[in-house]
């Protein structure tokens, strides 16, 4: 019963934010993108910070400088320029209220955006290629839906039900 209740599989993830997402969405939102962007949240709900296997979610917006910006090891690889795409999506958007105080969200916004636009550009399938250009496009209402979604969930006042109250 606890495992049930502190775990989760990646559908249910992908389920959870994908419902919650569509709530804070114009009806005529692009259902790739939709999904697209709560895929990405329900990875990086469930990928540790400290993973080593990929590029886990950097902290703060100073670390997705120093290393996508500044190393420029990565600006030819596609791969890499859509995870720093992600990480300004999820950090300005998501995580903007904490990211706020400290970095001006309008320019890592505009940086996100150049991210997901390069990595459109190098990108080996056209379907893939059209979706990054896509959120290019698109970058500042998805992170704009990403900081109504975070704000709604912080507000929900329970997302388990209380214990039953004894007798």
């Amino acid at each position: 019963m606890l495992r049930e209740l502190l775990a989760t599989d990646e559908r249910r993830a992908l389920e959870f934010f994908f419902v919650h997402l569509r709530d804070v969405c114009e009806p005529a939102v692009a259902e790739d993108e939709l999904l697209y962007n709560a895929s990405l949240l329900a990875h990086y709900a469930q990928v540790s910070t400290a993973t080593t296997e990929s590029v886990p979610m950097l902290p703060s917006l100073s670390e997705v400088f120093d290393h996508f910006v500044i190393d420029p090891t990565a600006h030819d690889d596609s791969e890499m320029m859509e995870t720093a795409a992600v990480q300004c999506l999820l950090l300005t958007g998501f995580f903007e209220k904490q990211m706020r105080r400290r970095h001006a969200i309008g320019w890592y916004a505009e940086l996100g955006a150049g991210f997901f636009r390069r990595a459109a550009a190098r990108q080996q399938s056209a379907r893939k290629a059209q979706l990054l250009h896509g959120l290019s496009r698109q970058f500042e209402p998805w992170r704009r839906r990403h900081a109504r979604l975070s704000g709604r969930l912080r507000d929900l006042p329970y997302l388990l039900p209380p214990p039953p109250t004894a007798g």
